[in-house]
């Protein structure tokens, strides 16, 4: 049972259908840090049952010690994939333990592991521009390049606005990184980010400080090895999330934010949580939703005198073939 693991998706290529979930590391119940990786796939569908398959990885080099608070990402250069760990926390090393602080955690080494899981192996690289180790940072990948956003350095108790540009290059020698330090960061830590175009996202959720939620949201949008960050209309959140002090979540895909706070603020079953459904749309999908309304809203040029009205007995009806379904639906075509 892994807590805080990082997940990302891997696919064959940057356009595939089919993909599999990393998994790594996470801070276990009894309070041990995991540094296994696995991997889960789907194995069959039907529409009473889904199966997956979980198979640990076994990796050499550079292997990332057990952390939490931490990110991968998929990069794909030159016809070729490798996943990058960034950031996270660990426990003091034991040389390094005192008996007052014997189960303190630290930072890890701000250092940036590419790793091959084709072949199980790993190097790390560790890069100037990157001083501090973070946590709970926002990391997003496009093609051959992620950009690491914001986070929590616990040396120095701060959420920078911190922006990095990673630039991976996979030639058939030996893979090389590259830093650059970029303006227009936003001071956020444990945000979630969803994606809703080939090149738009959103950045929802996260915190300020301890103390203090972020309610803002922003629009991240990747284009030509190019990051802006604007910030959007906010949605209107309840009046629990509003007033909780903590909240919590995951990207569901296709723009969709899983959002979720302890019952201990609605005062009703402490040890429940209540969840919320986020779903940001795009400008393309905003201007089809406006020109959509317009249309349905514009008024009747009809005299209503010459239409006749619908009587209670009179219904609309429609038919269709079963075979025009997919085999997946059945059960939402008998109901």
């Amino acid at each position: 049972p892994l807590r805080y693991p990082a997940l990302c998706t891997l696919r064959n290529n940057a356009k595939s259908d089919e993909y599999q979930y990393i998994i790594h590391g996470g801070k276990t119940p009894n309070n041990d840090l995991s540094d296994k990786i696995y991997f889960i796939s789907l194995v069959s569908k039907n529409s009473k049952k889904m199966m997956f398959q979980c198979i640990e990885k076994d990796l050499g080099g550079d292997v990332p010690e057990g952390r939490y608070g931490h990110t991968i990402s998929v990069v794909h250069s030159r016809g070729k994939s490798m996943s990058a760990i960034f950031g996270g926390r660990s426990y003091t090393p034991l040389a390094q333990r005192t008996t007052e602080k014997w189960n303190s955690v630290v930072d890890c080494l701000p250092s940036v592991f590419l790793v091959d899981f084709e072949f199980g192996c790993c190097t790390s690289y560790m890069l100037p521009e990157l001083q501090d180790g973070l946590s709970f940072h926002v990391s997003i990948a496009r093609d051959d390049t992620i950009y690491i956003l914001g986070g929590h350095s616990l040396q120095n108790n701060t959420r920078c606005p911190n922006l990095y540009k990673l630039k991976v290059d996979l030639p058939l020698g030996s893979p090389s990184v590259t830093c650059t330090i970029l303006p227009g960061g936003i001071s956020v830590s444990s945000a979630i980010v969803t994606q809703i175009s080939d090149t738009e996202f959103v950045l929802v959720g996260g915190y300020h400080s301890d103390n203090e939620k972020r309610l803002v949201c922003n629009t991240i949008v990747l284009e030509d090895s190019k990051i802006k960050i604007v910030e959007r209309e906010s949605p209107e959140w309840t009046p629990d999330i509003k007033h909780c002090r903590i909240w919590f979540g995951c990207d569901m895909g296709k723009g969709s934010v899983l959002l979720g706070i302890p019952g201990a603020n609605k005062q009703l079953i402490s040890d429940a949580n209540y969840f919320y459904i986020l779903r940001c749309k795009g400008e393309e999908e905003d201007k089809e939703e406006e020109l959509t309304t317009q249309i349905c809203s514009q008024t009747s040029s009809e005299d209503p005198g010459d239409s006749t009205p619908f009587e209670d007995s009179e219904e609309f009806s429609f038919s269709a073939e079963t075979s025009s379904f997919d085999i997946d639906d059945t059960d939402t075509y008998n109901e």
